[in-house]
């Protein structure tokens, strides 16, 4: 599958850092063209211009903010006035918040479910159809760990990652027989700027984590061989078992545990809370 990618154009939301920009980096050493969608135009110009002098890359940047409603037809909109076909999505955008019910705003989660539903969704349903009728195309939505149970202090959070993963295996069983592959991307934590956003300063310190080029490179190889989903670190592919052989209550309560600490950090120092997400930082825990 990766050979057929030379020449063809990728769409990468979230795309001015962290794993998006990972996967326009490895898709430009495959030979695709890119479209890079977010918000902050200054990265994505510096990023297109590395790709374009080392590989030879068209970059074509569409400045846009995916946390709101009609962001999935705009992209959509500004991608057929360039006239390409997309042959792989790269469904990257995403974002999280950590903290406790009492102290978060609605807006905030209402914009996050956005971002990492609804956007999503409609991508998808918008730049699938043209790959089914072509017969060929790829599709990574970009879900977490966290998709395999409820965590505790950032439910909202977990349970759009859940949607992503059960959305994305149902659509590889109804696509993988006329040539698309639809895979979740379920990567645990990341050093990407999740957690700063998230409203978790310095989590990632004091936690192992793996990077971004790891979890790409797990993840290509996986599309690769036309799975449905992969995790791309085997102790967290362990914990996704494990979770399922515990009690549902078991494994709620011992997600209390991970991010008890920094909701009360978050708590005291309101001012590192972000008041709205940005759908540039990528989702991993």
């Amino acid at each position: 599958m990766l050979d057929s990618f030379n020449d063809r154009w990728a769409l990468v939301t979230g795309a001015s850092s962290g794993i998006g920009a990972e996967f326009a980096a490895r898709l430009a050493g495959l030979g695709m063209h890119l479209v890079l969608a977010a918000r902050r135009t200054d990265r994505m110009n510096e990023l297109a211009e590395s790709l374009q002098t080392k590989h030879g890359t068209k970059c074509h940047i569409v400045t846009i903010d995916l946390s709101t409603l009609d962001a999935g037809e705009k992209l959509v909109n500004a991608i057929n006035e360039l006239g390409v076909d997309i042959e792989l999505l790269i469904n990257n955008a995403g974002v999280g918040l950590i903290g406790e019910v009492s102290t978060t705003e609605p807006i905030d989660i209402q914009q996050m479910l956005n971002l990492n539903i609804n956007t999503l969704t409609d991508l998808t349903y918008r730049v699938l159809p043209g790959m089914l009728e072509r017969g060929h195309g790829a599709i990574i939505n970009v879900s977490s760990v966290a998709a395999f149970q409820p965590v505790a202090f950032m439910g909202a959070y977990a349970a759009s990652k859940s949607y992503v993963l059960h959305f994305s295996e149902a659509l590889w069983a109804e696509t993988r027989s006329r040539g698309v592959t639809v895979m979740a991307l379920c990567p645990g934590v990341t050093e990407t700027e999740f957690f700063e956003v998230a409203g978790a300063p310095g989590w990632l310190l004091k936690h192992s984590s793996q990077t971004p080029a790891k979890v790409v490179r797990k993840a290509l190889a996986a599309l690769g061989r036309r799975r449905q989903f992969v995790v791309t670190n085997w102790k967290d592919y362990v914990m996704t078992i494990l979770v399922r052989l515990a009690t549902r209550r078991t494994a709620v309560n011992e997600s209390k545990r991970y991010f008890r600490q920094g909701t009360k950090e978050t708590n005291e120092t309101a001012d590192q809370t972000p008041s709205t997400p940005s759908p540039d930082e990528q989702n991993n825990s």
